[in-house]
């Protein structure tokens, strides 16, 4: 068995896709997506995207970087996608490794994983010293069943989506940061300029735009949910945001519901979205959507010493 860590090149997109969602079919990810996220990374990020290699074929990709976006410096990122077939071979282990080697050159002092709600998956974090943190939770709704209807407008609010925003985005960037100020996560997302905003958000290649739908209130965006699609038929619910002025108005449940019925008129068959444990008034929009759970990760962290 001959064993390659390296990093990816344009022709690995499709193989790079594939391991991200081995095993799991409520990842969505598109070739395309796969090479922006490359592409657009930030040079401060200081990103790679590791490929893994037995005996030629790639099976397993992961994802390595620097949380650029935070006032809080030096927290790194690696999450690690392994194919089924490859696992317990040591591939994992070897791209790890890697990872850390990296983050450490670029200033990390602490590496922040999520890893499958699996035995064999948090026994590997924790063997090689990662601390178990939150959960999250992935839920999985059939578009061919029937779905609630979208809720009355009250008068102030009309619906557009985000294709209507093609000319200025900058309105919608507004409204996702204010929005997430207060949401739960273990990284502070206080320093996301509207340029990496573009990049990781607007520009993906995955967005789309006529179902990512944007609520007005007397005019101006106050909600939007964000989607993002594998280009057939299955949807991915990439976040849904808030302004905090606009809270407690069901504007939420209304971008959501709306996004899935346009997305239910084209054909797609398969939503899919994830949510942290603790967000309980998400949560129980979506079990109301009709959303199931159908699998679970959890966050670890690990401190670099030296």
């Amino acid at each position: 068995m001959t064993m390659i860590i390296r990093d990816f090149r344009p022709d690995d997109a499709e193989a790079a896709a594939a391991s991200y969602s081995a095993g799991r079919p409520h990842l969505v990810m598109s070739p395309k997506a796969v090479r922006h996220l490359v592409e657009s990374a930030a040079p401060e990020q200081h990103y790679r995207l590791l490929v893994a290699e037995l005996d030629g074929e790639v099976v397993a990709s992961g994802r390595v970087g620097l949380h650029a976006s935070s006032s809080t410096k030096g927290q790194g990122f690696a999450n690690l996608s392994v194919n089924p077939g490859a696992r317990g071979r040591g591939v994992a282990t070897a791209m790890l490794a890697e990872a850390e080697r990296h983050l450490a050159r670029h200033g990390a002092t602490v590496i922040r994983a999520w890893v499958d709600d699996e035995p064999s998956a948090t026994a590997f974090a924790e063997r090689h010293g990662y601390r178990k943190g939150r959960g999250a939770q992935f839920a999985h709704l059939a578009l061919t069943a029937a779905l609630p209807p979208v809720p009355a407008l009250p008068e102030d609010v009309t619906l557009a989506t985000a294709a209507d925003f093609l000319a200025d985005p900058y309105p919608l960037y507004r409204v996702d940061v204010d929005g997430t100020l207060d949401e739960p996560g273990d990284v502070d997302l206080d320093d996301y300029s509207y340029e990496d905003w573009l990049a990781e958000v607007w520009e993906r290649p995955d967005l789309d735009r006529e179902l990512t739908t944007v609520v007005l209130v007397d005019g101006e965006p106050a909600a939007f949910s964000a989607v993002q699609t594998d280009g057939g038929t299955r949807y991915w619910s990439a976040f849904t945001t808030t302004a905090a002025a606009h809270r407690g108005r069901g504007l939420a449940t209304l971008a959501k519901t709306d996004s899935l019925h346009r997305a239910l008129a084209r054909g797609i068959t398969d939503a899919y979205t994830s949510n942290d444990a603790t967000n309980v008034p998400m949560l129980a929009i979506n079990e109301r959507l009709g959303y199931r759970r159908c699998a679970g990760e959890w966050s670890y962290t690990k401190e670099l010493r030296g």
